[in-house]
């Protein structure tokens, strides 16, 4: 005798060893013996032998038409012996029953299983239902694989262009686009980041990094909402002076500028001019909300996103040849050069010139500035203004001579294509801390420090840089910064590139012109500001560090360095000798920090922004008296 049963949702047949009523000892087909209990058997018989019934009623199964078998089945419950003699016409042989079961069983969407052997017909609609949502599956699953056989083949998919962002930076995968972009990756070996490179995906390695900054900071784009235009105010006094500003080449939020006039007593009266975009939108205007959402300028070699919208830039950047509105710092000074006297305005400050850094500093640094260097328009100004600086850096008890420190500086030429995609990167080198960077950054501090002090004392609310036990925070109330040097530290001479330094400068106008400050004491809107900015602020300083090492992978590339030469910072991390660039060197056997060594670039990633480097000799031991600099990251 035999049986057939089903055992962990398979069908099985075995011979009976033991028949014992409630159970049976049988042997299966693989020659194991198993204890059954008899309700589970499902059929028994004779013939033909379990092995062979099993195989010849698969083969009948598959000749069983299933929508016939629902066309010809009653609506009631039934017993699959009972259907195979219907079926069948005759009372069914061992096979017969056999392969009806195995049908049935294997259409679910067209017979419900009811116990063991027992099913019963899908209603008309519950099968129409079931029928559909099979056909979509077999579609998506059709266009899941014409998606991947498209990506394999290197041509991007218009379903998946549609998609873009979301695949590659935050993949669902429910999505019939992602599991085809997730079967290309298997099939090319590649990464979703290269596949889609080499699909055209992407014009450039370029494109990913950046447009996965704007897919988790600027999900709805760059462009600015609708806002009304600002009215800069014209009902202010005018500054008798002839303002000037220091920066870059590619500053067009020039925020700060200086003004340097003889007082009638002897010495002079020094300005220093900030813009006051504060003075053309209030709290709670839309350019408001505009600069609250972004909360500072994002920098990056090549480009940049303002916080504020280019016409309100134009509106109130220091530009030669106008009159700006600006919040003005002057310092009466002794022909000494001891400050006397100390007074902020709200004023129109006329702009006469704009210097540029690549103009000036051939003729205003380190050797020339009290030499016999050239002369040139603003010379005395420019020398003035740094022996001022002078001072004001050693009154914070923080006087240093030059030190022997390097600034890169990265511009990119966009109208130029690269094998690496468009974009011919240019990294230049300039002394860090020289004459024209003092003088800015002394002054900017001495205002800084000044108008918090300014706040404090009226009891307004501002936000401040604060330092203690070498910690550097955000705060709302004034306190020391002693990285600085100062009593306390109030950011406000950005105000067109960071919305805390518009905040401050909302709160020094409310102060100089005798009206409610924005923020009151205690505000909860200026704690979540302050929150988010230092948040914000930093994500946008580690995009711009990655971006900057993603052009220094791009420089070597651009330049075909093999050999490259560089400087031992610690253990087996280098920085190169050329470009600001950090990295791990494994190769390298333990050397002296500030020790320079020659390496082989063997291989440069844009994707990951790594480098491979090999080590080859050692060039010299370090100079006791070395610095060492820190630089870029490496992942």
């Amino acid at each position: 005798m035999f049986v057939l049963y089903e055992e962990d949702g398979a069908f099985k047949a075995g011979t009976v060893l033991a028949d014992n009523d409630a159970t049976l000892q049988i042997e299966n087909t693989h020659g194991k013996r198993v204890k059954l209990k008899r309700a589970h058997v499902l059929l028994e018989f004779r013939e033909p032998a379990p092995a062979e019934l099993l195989a010849r009623a698969e083969a009948g199964a598959e000749e069983l038409d299933v929508e016939f078998l629902w066309e010809v089945c009653g609506d009631d419950e039934f017993a699959f012996t009972d259907f195979a003699a219907e079926y069948q016409g005759h009372s069914p042989t061992a096979v017969e029953s056999a392969a009806v079961l195995l049908r049935l069983h294997s259409a679910p969407i067209w017979f419900h299983r009811k116990g063991r052997g027992r099913f019963r017909k899908a209603p008309a609609e519950i099968l129409q239902a079931a029928l559909a949502g099979l056909e979509k599956k077999r579609q998506q699953a059709a266009a899941i694989e014409h998606m991947r056989a498209e990506l394999v083949a290197g041509r991007l998919p218009p379903e998946l262009a549609a998609l873009l962002p979301q695949a590659l930076y935050r993949p669902d995968r429910n999505r019939p686009e992602v599991k085809a972009l997730e079967a290309a990756c298997v099939d090319s070996g590649l990464s979703a980041a290269r596949l889609l490179l080499a699909c055209g995906a992407l014009a450039s390695s370029y494109d990913f990094h950046y447009n996965r900054f704007l897919f988790e900071h600027f999900p709805e784009g760059v462009a600015f909402p609708a806002f009304d235009a600002p009215v800069p105010p014209t009902a202010l006094a005018r500054a008798d002076v002839a303002a000037f500003s220091i920066d870059d080449a590619s500053t067009t939020e020039i925020d700060d500028a200086f003004s340097v006039t003889p007082r009638a007593e002897g010495g002079w009266r020094i300005g220093i001019h900030i813009a006051a975009p504060a003075l053309g939108f209030a709290r709670g205007s839309a350019l408001d909300a505009i600069a609250r959402r972004r909360l500072s300028t994002v920098y990056m070699p090549g480009n940049k996103i303002t916080m504020l919208p280019d016409e309100v830039v134009h509106t109130f950047t220091l530009a030669e040849g106008r009159d700006c509105p600006a919040v003005s710092l002057y310092l009466d000074l002794t022909p000494g050069l001891a400050i006397v006297g100390e007074e902020s305005r709200v004023e129109l400050v006329p702009i006469v010139a704009n210097l540029r850094h690549h103009d000036i500093e051939p003729l205003f640094n380190d050797d020339t500035v009290h030499g016999d260097g050239p002369d040139f328009a603003w010379k005395r100004e420019l020398t003035l203004l740094w022996d001022l600086a002078t001072i004001l850096e050693a009154g914070r008890g923080k006087a240093a001579g030059n030190e022997d420190r390097i600034d890169y500086s990265f511009s990119v030429d966009w109208t130029e294509d690269t094998a690496d995609g468009p974009g011919r990167i240019s990294i230049g080198r300039r002394s860090r801390g020289s004459p024209m960077d003092k003088l800015v950054a002394e002054l900017m501090i001495h205002a800084n420090m000044t108008w918090g002090k300014l706040l404090d004392a009226a009891g307004v609310p501002g936000l401040y840089r604060a330092q203690g036990g070498g910690k550097v925070r955000m705060t709302t109330v004034a306190a020391p910064h002693e990285g600085l040097g100062v009593d306390c530290y109030a950011w406000s001479s950005s105000p067109l590139r960071r919305y805390v330094d518009l905040v401050n400068q909302w709160q020094i106008v409310s102060v100089l012109q005798d009206r409610e400050p924005a923020f009151a004491p205690k505000s909860a809107e200026l704690m979540a500001a302050m929150r988010d900015f230092e948040l914000t602020y930093a994500e946008y300083a580690e995009f711009q560090r990655g971006m900057e090492r993603y052009w220094c992978l791009r420089w070597l590339r651009q330049h075909d360095r093999g050999e490259v030469e560089a400087t031992v910072l610690r253990e087996n991390v280098v920085r190169l000798s050329e470009i600001p660039l950090v990295f791990r060197v494994p190769s390298m056997p333990l050397q002296m920090p500030g020790s320079r060594v020659r390496l082989v670039v063997e291989r440069t990633d844009l994707l990951d922004v790594d480098v491979d480097a090999r080590f080859v000799r050692t060039l010299s031991e370090p100079d006791p008296e070395t610095v060492t600099e820190p630089g870029f990251g490496f992942a």
